[in-house]
C-alpha cells in the first residue's frame, strides 16, 4: 500500500468523523459538551463504549500477550463482570441522584473541598498518562508505516494526531463523541473480524473450525490455579479485574461522562448491562486473534512478538486488504478512546479545578472551556513526545494497568470510605494520605516477592486503595 493511499484512507476516515461532528454540533453549548443534553440513546452509548474501553492499546497489545501469557487475561475480564455490576447497582444510582456533571463533585459533598480537588487531580494525572500511552502507540505505528518515509518527524506526527481529535471534539464534546465512538467501534470490530477470516484461511487448522482450533490449542488456557504466588493466579487476576473495572470505568470521568448522557438511570443501567456482555465476548475475540496470529508466525518462521506481532504481520505478510483493515481498526480503536479522554479532561479541569459553573455566566464558561480544550491538547502532545524517549520494550497494556494501580488507588479508597462508612474526616489532610498511599504501595510491591514470597501484579490497585482507606480512618473526626 503506497503512502498516498494511506493518507487518502486517513483523510476519508477523519472526514467522516468531522461530518458527524458537524451534524451533531448544531446549537451546542456547555450542556451539550459536558452532558450531551441528556439525550443519548443507551444502546448507542453501550456500543460506543466498547471502543473507548479497548483502545489502540488492546488492539495492539492483547494479541501480542498470547505467546507469553496464553488466555490468562480472560481471568481479569471475568472479574470485570463483577465490577460493572457494582457500577450499575451502586455508583450510577448515586451519580443520577446527585445529578452530577463531574463525578468527583460527590467527594466535595461527602468530605469537603480538599478531598474533591484531590480526587479530580488524581483523575487528571491518570487520564493524561493513559491517553498519552494510547496515542503514543498509534503515533508510533503511523510513524513507522508512513511518516518516516515521507520525512515527517515524530513530533509532527503527534501534533497532527492530536489536532485531528481536537477538530471533531472542540464544538460539542461528549454529544459528538457518543456517535463518533459508535462508528469507530464498528470499524474496529470489522477490522478484527476480517483479520481473523484471512489468518484462519492461511494457517493449518487441522480440519477444525476456527473456534474449535482456538479452544483446542494449548495457548488458549484460561484458568491458572497452580501457584498463588504468581501474577497470573486466578483469584488474584479475577479480583483485580473487578476492582480495575470499578475504578477505570465507575470512578473515571471519561467513561462515566458517556453514561451520564443517557436520559434516565434505567437507560444508563441497561447500557452497562449490555456493555458488559459485549465487552466480554469482544475480549475473547481479541485473544483468539492473538492466538491465530501467533500460530501463523510460528508456522511461517516469522520473528514477530509482543506489541509488534499484529503490526508486522498485517503490514508485511497478510496482504494489502488485511493491512487496510488493520490500519483502519487501529486508528478507530485509538481515537475512540483518545477523543473521549480529551473531552473528559476538559470537563474535569473546567468544573473541578476552575469551578467555572460556580463563577462565570454561560458565555464565559464556553470561552474558558474552549481555551482549556486547546491547553489539554497541547499537554497531550508534550507528554507523548516525552514518552518517545523514556518508554522501553515492555507491553504497553501492562504498563498502563500498572500505572493505573497507583493513580486510581486513592480514588478507590476515597469512594469506598465515602460509600461504606458514615464518618467524616479531616479534609485538609486528605491530599497527604492520597500521596503517601501510592508511594507505600510501590515499596511494598517492589519488595513483596522477597518479603512475602508473593507477587502483587495487578493486585497493587487493591493494596493502594486499602492503604488509602486505612489512612482516612486515621483522619476520622467526631461530628455532631
Amino acid at each position: 500500500m503506497t503512502a498516498t493511499q494511506i493518507i487518502l484512507l486517513i483523510a476519508a476516515y477523519f472526514g467522516l468523523l468531522i461530518l458527524v461532528s458537524h451534524l451533531t454540533g448544531k446549537k451546542s453549548g456547555n450542556d451539550a459538551f459536558f452532558k450531551g443534553n441528556k439525550q443519548s440513546p443507551w444502546y448507542v452509548v453501550a456500543f460506543g463504549m466498547i471502543g473507548a474501553s479497548l483502545s489502540g492499546v488492546t488492539f495492539i497489545s492483547v494479541p501480542g500477550w498470547i505467546e507469553a501469557s496464553q488466555f490468562s487475561y480472560m481471568q481479569m475480564v471475568l472479574g470485570y463482570i463483577i465490577g460493572y455490576a457494582v457500577i450499575g447497582l451502586v455508583l450510577l444510582p448515586l451519580y443520577y441522584k446527585l445529578n452530577l456533571t463531574s463525578i468527583y463533585t460527590y467527594l466535595e459533598t461527602r468530605f469537603g473541598n480538599y478531598s474533591y480537588k484531590t480526587g479530580a487531580s488524581f483523575f487528571l494525572i491518570s487520564r493524561v498518562i493513559g491517553a498519552s500511552f494510547r496515542l503514543f502507540l498509534v503515533a508510533n505505528v503511523l510513524q513507522i508505516i508512513l511518516f518516516d518515509a515521507l520525512g515527517v518527524e515524530f513530533w509532527q506526527t503527534v501534533t497532527i494526531t492530536v489536532l485531528l481529535i481536537w477538530l471533531y471534539t472542540f464544538k460539542s464534546g461528549i454529544k459528538t463523541i457518543v456517535w463518533t465512538d459508535t462508528l469507530q467501534t464498528l470499524f474496529m470490530l470489522i477490522a478484527v473480524g476480517v483479520t481473523i477470516y484471512f489468518v484462519s484461511d492461511n494457517i493449518n487448522l487441522n480440519g477444525q473450525s476456527t473456534l474449535g482450533f482456538v479452544l483446542d490449542n494449548d495457548l488458549s488456557k484460561i484458568f491458572f490455579f497452580d501457584d498463588y504466588k504468581a501474577g497470573n493466579y486466578f483469584w488474584k487476576q479475577f479480583i483485580s479485574g473487578a476492582f480495575i473495572a470499578i475504578v477505570m470505568t465507575g470512578l473515571d470521568q471519561d467513561m462515566m461522562q458517556k453514561n451520564l448522557t443517557c436520559k434516565t438511570l434505567k437507560d444508563a443501567q441497561k447500557n452497562i448491562f449490555w456493555f458488559t456482555i459485549v465487552l466480554t465476548v469482544v475480549n475473547f475475540i481479541f485473544l483468539s486473534l492473538g492466538l491465530l496470529l501467533t500460530v501463523y508466525a510460528q508456522q511461517n518462521g516469522i520473528d514477530a512478538h509482543k506489541d509488534d506481532l499484529f503490526a508486522v504481520l498485517a503490514q508485511n505478510h497478510l496482504g494489502t486488504g488485511v493491512f487496510i483493515f488493520f490500519l483502519l481498526g487501529l486508528i478507530a480503536a485509538a481515537y475512540s478512546s483518545a477523543d473521549s479522554a480529551l473531552t473528559s479532561l476538559t470537563t474535569s479541569f473546567s468544573i473541578d479545578i476552575l469551578d467555572i459553573e460556580k463563577k462565570y455566566d454561560e458565555q464565559q464558561q464556553i470561552n474558558i472551556r474552549k481555551k482549556i480544550h486547546i491547553a489539554i491538547s497541547l499537554v497531550l502532545i508534550a507528554v507523548i513526545i516525552i514518552f518517545k524517549y523514556v518508554l522501553k520494550d515492555v507491553s504497553v497494556i501492562a504498563k498502563l494497568f500498572k500505572f493505573a494501580g497507583y493513580t486510581y488507588g486513592p480514588l478507590l479508597g476515597l469512594y469506598a470510605f465515602g460509600l461504606f462508612t458514615k464518618w467524616q474526616i479531616k479534609d485538609k489532610l486528605v491530599p497527604i494520605v492520597a500521596l503517601l498511599s501510592p508511594i507505600l504501595s510501590y515499596f511494598i510491591s517492589v519488595n513483596s516477592l522477597k518479603w512475602f514470597g508473593f507477587e502483587f501484579g495487578f493486585f497493587i490497585l487493591i493494596l493502594n486503595g486499602a492503604l488509602t482507606f486505612l489512612g482516612l480512618l486515621l483522619l476520622k473526626r467526631k461530628t455532631n
